[in-house]
């Protein structure tokens, strides 16, 4: 018989050792394997991916794009023979929430050397198309579609 202090150093080492093998084989193979997705989550569309988020120079751009402010550009420039020029503003760089979105507020201005004009406030979606008119007068909020309806009523603001 082997005495028993000679044996039972070698087994601990051994069942020790045996004991860290199975540990780093059993994290070897947790690498290795992917957990299984929900269903629901591999199936729901990413929330960037409903509608990509538009910095404050793209929100101005397409603010400028729109056929009403190209048109009262040309209005403003040809007015003032040049003196004058339409420009859009930022109002806060804080963004105003509506209904939990987001959007920036900004102003489509007459820039002239002595001072500038508001024409119309317009806010901004950060993310999506959405594009809301500010109406100074009834202090609502109205569509883009909304707010062409009532052109006319713009058109006659002043551009001298």
């Amino acid at each position: 018989m082997f005495p028993r202090a000679d044996s039972s150093p070698s087994l601990r080492l051994l069942a020790v050792a045996l004991a860290l093998a199975c540990a780093v084989a059993g994290c070897k193979r947790a690498e290795r394997e992917e957990p299984p997705k929900p269903a629901a989550a591999a199936a729901a569309p990413a929330p960037a991916a409903q509608a990509p988020a538009r910095t404050r120079e793209q929100a101005m751009t397409a603010l400028l794009a729109l056929p009403e402010l190209k048109a009262w550009s040309q209005q403003i420039e040809k007015r003032s023979k040049g003196k004058a020029h339409g420009a859009v503003i930022e109002d806060d760089p804080l963004p105003r929430e509506i209904n939990g979105k987001k959007y920036f507020q900004l102003t489509f201005v007459e820039n002239r050397a002595d001072d500038v004009r508001r024409r119309e406030s317009f806010l901004v979606a950060q993310s999506g198309d959405e594009i809301l008119v500010e109406d100074t007068e009834t202090d609502t909020l109205l569509s883009l579609q909304e707010w062409r309806r009532t052109i006319e009523r713009v058109d006659l603001k002043s551009a001298e």
